[in-house]
């Protein structure tokens, strides 16, 4: 039987708005259960000190659980694949750094394609590097460590979270800028690094604020300068890589949260205010400012941009200093 043409366009009308019902109801419903965030790193660095933060403020302002998983390997590969492979409905979130487009440009092969299989929530905190040292090397500026370093070729190593993370790339910056012959030694996090450094076993490393602050004002790591344009307020003693005289010594980075592709644009957009509206809370910028982070503001446009406008950056260093992973 022929439906009249009228009853006809009511009812698809009435379809053609189903999806958008649905993704407003997915919206509202949104979290349901607890949300697994993956930081692809052992704890103690960078990306699981911001993921613990922001983990915290969702459960509270969401009214679930946000739980962060530590999934460490392969410079961040292992737990960025692992993110890659789950399900795009929110309930999986990656915390990662610039390592999602570094490690691409380093490892033959990756479980993940950072543009291709990634949306972006928010790139909503910058960070820097500190270059430290185990408390018994005898050098208490950077000169002196650059001087040490020469005359001794080969002698000296330094620890970072692991292949291509932002710790590696700063310190491979450090060495092929001034032609230093020192031997990497990476580890899979920040934490078994920077406890490798304090026992002299890796005397230098370059590592997140996160990550050496507190050492640093414990004794057990002597800083010797922060690899960006100002002082950190936690650290404002320690001079700049520019005030040391090494302009060249330079490596903001940002960590991000990210969702598989396809997640759902409503779900994102949430996720994305929330983020933004934990990062302007009185409690929380303090805690940032103690961990040496900053606060950006990034739309999902911009946020597209800056992981291209790194992975081209990156590349330069990585081809220069003939950076390879197994």
């Amino acid at each position: 039987m022929m439906l009249p043409r009228r009853k006809f366009l009511q009812l698809a009308s009435g379809a053609m708005a189903l999806p958008a019902l649905a993704r407003l109801a997915s919206a509202q419903a949104y979290p349901a259960r607890p949300v697994r965030m993956i930081v692809p790193f052992a704890p103690g660095g960078q990306n699981d000190a911001i993921g613990r933060l922001i983990a915290q403020k969702l459960s509270e302002r969401l009214g679930k659980q946000f739980i962060i998983e530590n999934v460490g390997g392969g410079g961040g590969s292992i737990g960025s694949g692992r993110a890659a492979q789950a399900a795009h409905d929110g309930y999986t979130i990656l915390v990662m750094d610039t390592g999602l487009v570094i490690n691409p440009l380093i490892y033959a092969k990756v479980p993940f394609d950072p543009f291709k299989d990634f949306d972006p929530i928010s790139l909503a905190f910058t960070t820097t590097q500190v270059l430290t040292v185990t408390p018994s090397l005898p050098v208490n500026n950077v000169r002196e460590l650059v001087d040490l370093v020469k005359a001794n070729p080969g002698k000296y190593s330094y620890a970072s979270a692991g292949i291509g993370t932002p710790a590696h790339m700063t310190a491979e910056l450090f060495r092929i800028s001034l032609g230093l012959d020192v031997v990497h030694v990476p580890f899979n996090g920040a934490g078994p690094a920077i406890t490798s450094t304090i026992a002299g076993h890796t005397p230098i490393a370059f590592s997140s604020p996160a990550s050496s602050i507190a050492q640093v004002k414990d004794g057990k790591l002597r800083a010797l300068a922060v690899a960006t344009g100002k002082r950190l307020s936690a650290l404002p003693d320690v001079p700049t890589t520019r005030e040391a005289g090494f302009p060249e010594v330079e490596g903001n980075f940002w960590v991000g949260l990210f969702v598989p592709a396809g997640t759902p644009a409503d779900i994102v957009a949430l996720l994305h205010r929330e983020v933004e509206k934990a990062a302007e809370l009185a409690d929380m910028q303090q805690r940032l400012d103690a961990f040496g982070f900053t606060p950006v503001a990034t739309s999902l446009q911009e946020a597209s941009a800056i992981l291209k406008r790194d992975s081209a950056k990156w590349t330069k260093v990585i081809q220069a200093a003939g950076i390879k992973a197994e």
